[in-house]
C-alpha cells in the first residue's frame, strides 16, 4: 500500500502511527473483546479514554485548572452561536476581528445575538494581513478573532491584548501546532478535523467564570454548563473522535511534545516558503509577518496552467492541492501530521513543473 501526500485542510492527514494503532485496536481494544465505537460512553473502558485523552491536552497546553476543557459536536459552526449565548453574560455588543471567511462567518452568527463592533479588518487588501491596530470598544462582553485563517492562509503571530474583556479565539486550523499561553484567553475552540483528528470532534478550552449565564432560550445542548457539569457527557459524545484524537495527543507527546512540532513546522513552512519567494513563476499573496504556518496559498503565474499542475500532482501521490474556491490557485495545508518528506516532495515538483 502507497501512503499518499495528502495537503488536504480538512479533514486532514493523521499521524500513520496512529492509524496503526487504531487499526490493531479496532476489534479489540486493551482486550475489552470490543471495538471503540461499540462502547458505552459511560463504561469504564471508554471513560478512561476520555479522561486520559482529556489529561494529555491538559499537559500539552499547559491548561490551567481554572478551565474546562469540552468535548462536543457541531464542528466550529456551531461555535459561532453558542459563544453569543454563553458569553454575552447580559451585555449588548461584542467584538470581532475579521480577517477572512471563517471570521465572516462567525461574525454573521453573533449579529443574530447582538450588535457586533468590527474592531479591525483587512477586508481591503483581500484578507492578505492580519490588521495590527484594534479599536476596541471596553464595554464588549468579550473579543473574537481566528487566529489562522485556513482559506486565506493569514495567521497572527502575536495575541490581541484586550485588558478585562475576554479573548475568543477559533483555533481550528492551529491549535497544537505552537505554543500558546491559555491564560490569555476567556475561550478557545477548535474543530478536530485539521490538527486533532477526524471531523464530529470540536475542542473547547472555557474559563469557569464565563460559565453559567446564557442568553435566554438558549438550548441545553448549546449551554457550557450543562456539558461542564456532566464532564461533557451529557449525551452521547462522538467517542471514537475522542478516542483518536486521545491517540493524536500521546503521539505529540512522544514526539517532544508542542515545542518540538512548532520547530517542525517551522522547518516546513520556510521549506516552501523559501521556494515561493525564489521564483516568479509561483506566487503567495500573503504580507510576509503574517504568513500561516500550516496553510499555504499560492498561484501559478500562468492561471491555465493550474489543471495540469494538479493533475502532475496527482500523478506523484500529491492531493489536494487546489485552492479554496473563494480564491482560486493552489493551497498546501501542511498541518502537524505532515511530514517533512512530504513538503521536500512538493517543493521538487513544483521546480520541475516550473521547468518543464
Amino acid at each position: 500500500m502507497t501512503r499518499i501526500y495528502n495537503f488536504s485542510a480538512g479533514p486532514a492527514v493523521l499521524p500513520v502511527e496512529v492509524l496503526e494503532t487504531a487499526r490493531e485496536e479496532m476489534l479489540d481494544w486493551h482486550g475489552s473483546g470490543m471495538s471503540v465505537m461499540e462502547m458505552s460512553h459511560r463504561g469504564k473502558e471508554f471513560m478512561a479514554i476520555a479522561q486520559g485523552a482529556e489529561s494529555d491536552l491538559r499537559e500539552l497546553l499547559s491548561i490551567p485548572e481554572n478551565y474546562k476543557l469540552l468535548f462536543l459536536q457541531g464542528g466550529a459552526s456551531a461555535q459561532f452561536s453558542m459563544i453569543p449565548m454563553n458569553l454575552l453574560r447580559g451585555k449588548s455588543s461584542a467584538d470581532y476581528i475579521n480577517t477572512g471567511e471563517w471570521s465572516k462567518k462567525a461574525i454573521g452568527e453573533a449579529k443574530k445575538y447582538c450588535t457586533v463592533n468590527i474592531a479591525a479588518t483587512s477586508e481591503d487588501r483581500k484578507f492578505t494581513y492580519a490588521p495590527k491596530e484594534l479599536k476596541l470598544n471596553p464595554d464588549a462582553a468579550y473579543v473574537h478573532y481566528t487566529p489562522n485563517e485556513t482559506i486565506g492562509g493569514v495567521e497572527f503571530d502575536w495575541v490581541p491584548e484586550t485588558g478585562n474583556v475576554p479573548l475568543v479565539a477559533d483555533m481550528s486550523s492551529n491549535i497544537l501546532s505552537r505554543r500558546i499561553d491559555v491564560s490569555k484567553f476567556g475561550l478557545i475552540y477548535a474543530g478536530a478535523q485539521k490538527n486533532i483528528g477526524p471531523a464530529g470532534l470540536t475542542i473547547v478550552i472555557v474559563r469557569e467564570d464565563l460559565i453559567g449565564e446564557t442568553v435566554k432560550g438558549t438550548p441545553t445542548m448549546f449551554d457550557y454548563r450543562i456539558h461542564a457539569e456532566n464532564e461533557s457527557m451529557y449525551n452521547t459524545p462522538p467517542t471514537y473522535g475522542i478516542y483518536i484524537a486521545g491517540l493524536v495527543f500521546k503521539w505529540l507527546k512522544d514526539n517532544g511534545g508542542i515545542d518540538a512540532m512548532e520547530a517542525k513546522n517551522i522547518e516546513k513552512a520556510k521549506t516552501l516558503y523559501d521556494y515561493l519567494d525564489s521564483t516568479d513563476f509561483y506566487h503567495n499573496p500573503v504580507a510576509v509577518e503574517d504568513r500561516s504556518r500550516m496553510n499555504i496559498p499560492f498561484t501559478l503565474k500562468d492561471a491555465s496552467l493550474d489543471e495540469a499542475f494538479l493533475k502532475g500532482a496527482k500523478a506523484r501521490n500529491m492531493v489536494q492541492l487546489k485552492g479554496h474556491r473563494s480564491v482560486g490557485g493552489m493551497r498546501a495545508s501542511i498541518y502537524n501530521a505532515m511530514p517533512v518528506e512530504g513538503v521536500n516532495a512538493l517543493v521538487e515538483f513544483m521546480k520541475e513543473f516550473a521547468n518543464a
